[in-house]
């Protein structure tokens, strides 16, 4: 009896709800024909304005947000051995390891530098000990709790003169220890106002590599299936028929201390030449690299940035002594127009310059010659020093001094962009009546049988200078000598000074005035004819967002703010927006 009223109840109160909208469709039946089209075309007008209103309210409203998902096919040239903080010595290595493992700091978007293993740290008041203290979420790929042993044992292999790591000079005399598993602490014997870069070092995982020894470490499994704490992991590898890596697959590594990144992962292709990675970005075979001949196409955009570097022609006055003359040396650099071989030889992605100290490093750059008539000012500096010419032997000649300039050779590598630039050098000297031969080395021919003897007249080369803006291996004059980077063996007690002071000094201030005079002095020597600073051009799709580039001291730098690309977003309420990175 109860089921019966119930049931009543149901169906009387469904009948009142629809009654009126029965008598409400009765009566717009009862209308004549041209009414009833009216009134419902009214009615769909209504329907579409509230529709379009709701949508605009939402627009307005929705904040667009980047999301999870998409990958990223990114082409590189050369092919992986060491994907090793320690070991890494060719870009490949060094753009695996970027991707693959996390230091103490990283870099913003600014270039400024922010922890990522490390919560914080305190340095003391003298600048000479540094305590850092772990993120107790930092995790390797694997899982495993990154701990302050992890950092110890990478810094101590990295001092280790017997493991040859290209990371020894910047790390020997550094003293580490870990208190506890979460505190590391760093003392050095003098102050170093840069040290801080020096923890961008991406940490081994001590539990894997504790057991290998210094010879077996280049020949570890682990080179090529690195464990890190970086934002992505390898999770495939393919190779040629004679064992060559020719890709690489990654995945998100979901325990990045700074939160899993938004592309699910990237496919890495590796190009034997320049030449072929720019063939395969105009195919469409990958996506994005540096390096390749700028143009962007549909769908591709350029991001330029520039880089922490300078390059110029170093001469050596050792190995001959006529370019031990300052009119000499003044003469060569007057007569290079830089901005002709910017624009010719670089395509204008690049920046004149006539000191040491890259542009943008907050200091007034020495003043690049600008003249009408480069040969005739140069030639007029060797006339005054009593020099004169000879044009049927093309041949400068210093009776007083008894020396001669018949002929220069350019020593560089065998790229395509130093390949131009020596080019346009060439043509440059030719018109002051200089014969001019040009020798091209691989690379690592160059820094074995070259440079590291000092087996040159003008060496045609590039110095990383980095972002702490430290040029004391490059012009201190203790520096003359392998391993010192010194190339131009430049003597100048005065620069020798202010090295130190720049070095030790933690006033930035006072340190960006020690920089101003050092490029002053240096510029106003003449030890090189310095002649640009080029920019680093990355081409990447177009509907890549979020690729914000610091100053790149070395094309690894490109994926400092990896996690925050992405290619996917949402809409989402003011309220529900996350805030990860």
């Amino acid at each position: 009896m109860k089921e019966s009223v119930a049931r009543a109840k149901e169906v009387l109160g469904k009948r009142r709800a629809v009654a009126p909208l029965e008598r409400l469709g009765a009566r717009v039946s009862a209308l004549p024909l041209g009414d009833q089209v009216i009134l419902w075309a009214l009615g769909g007008l209504l329907a579409l304005a509230t529709a379009l209103g709701l949508l605009a309210i939402e627009r307005h409203f929705l904040v667009v947000v980047p999301a999870y998902g998409g990958t990223l096919t990114e082409g590189i040239v050369g092919s992986p051995r060491f994907v090793n903080p320690l070991l890494a010595i060719t870009d490949a290595d060094r753009d695996l390891a970027a991707l693959t493992y996390s230091g103490l700091m990283g870099e913003d978007a600014n270039g400024d530098l922010v922890p990522v293993l490390a919560s914080s740290y305190d340095v003391s008041a003298d600048g000479k000990t540094y305590t850092f203290h772990l993120r107790p979420s930092a995790k390797f790929s694997d899982g495993t709790p990154v701990t302050a042993n992890d950092v110890v044992f990478t810094v101590t292999k990295a001092e280790d003169a017997s493991l040859k790591s290209p990371q020894y000079a910047d790390w020997s005399g550094i003293a580490v220890s870990a208190p506890d598993s979460a505190t590391v602490v760093f003392t050095l014997g003098k102050p170093y106002a840069p040290f801080l870069e020096l923890t961008t070092l991406g940490i081994l995982p001590a539990h894997l590599w504790s057991s290998i020894s210094d010879d077996q470490f280049p020949f570890s499994t682990l080179e090529t299936a690195p464990v890190g704490a970086g934002p992505f992991k390898v999770t495939g590898t393919t190779k040629d028929a004679n064992g060559l890596i020719t890709g690489m697959t990654l995945a998100a590594n979901p325990n990045y201390p700074l939160g899993r990144p938004y592309l699910d992962g990237m496919q890495i292709a590796f190009e034997a030449s320049s030449d072929d990675l720019a063939r395969a970005l105009d195919s469409g075979a990958i996506e994005s690299a540096y390096g390749a001949a700028p143009g962007a196409g549909a769908g591709e955009t350029i991001v330029e940035k520039p880089y922490a570097r300078v390059f110029g022609i170093f001469l050596n006055g050792n190995a001959n002594p006529v370019y031990a003359r300052p009119e000499v040396r003044k003469a060569l650099s007057l007569a290079v127009d830089r901005d002709a071989l910017v624009e010719e030889a670089l395509g204008g992605y690049a920046t004149p310059i006539a000191g040491p100290v890259p542009p943008g490093a907050g200091v007034a750059e020495a003043s690049v010659p600008a003249s009408a008539t480069p040969t005739a000012d140069a030639a007029a500096v060797l006339e005054k020093a009593g020099w004169s010419y000879d044009a049927s032997s093309r041949l400068w000649q210093n009776a007083g001094a008894k020396l001669s300039l018949d002929g220069i050779t350019i020593r560089t590598s065998n790229v395509p962009e130093l390949r131009a630039v020596a080019d346009a050098v060439e043509a440059d000297w030719e018109k002051l009546g200089i014969p001019v031969a040009i020798e091209l080395y691989e690379p690592g021919d160059l820094s074995q049988n070259v440079i590291r003897p000092r087996k040159y007249d003008a060496l045609l080369y590039g110095e990383v200078i980095g972002r702490d803006l430290d040029l004391y291996a490059f012009w201190d004059s203790k520096e003359t000598a392998d391993p010192g980077l010194n190339i131009a063996l430049y003597a100048n007690k005065s620069v020798d000074a202010l090295l130190e002071d720049a070095r030790a000094n933690p006033d930035s201030a006072a340190r960006l005035a020690d920089l101003a005079k050092i490029e002053t002095t240096v510029a106003a020597d003449y030890p090189a004819v310095f002649l640009y600073a080029p920019d680093f051009v990355y081409t990447v799709p177009a509907d890549l967002k979020g690729v914000a580039l610091p100053e790149i001291t070395t094309p690894a730098d490109r994926f400092a703010t990896v996690a925050s690309w992405y290619r996917k977003t949402d809409a989402v309420w003011p309220l529900f927006v996350p805030s990860k990175h």
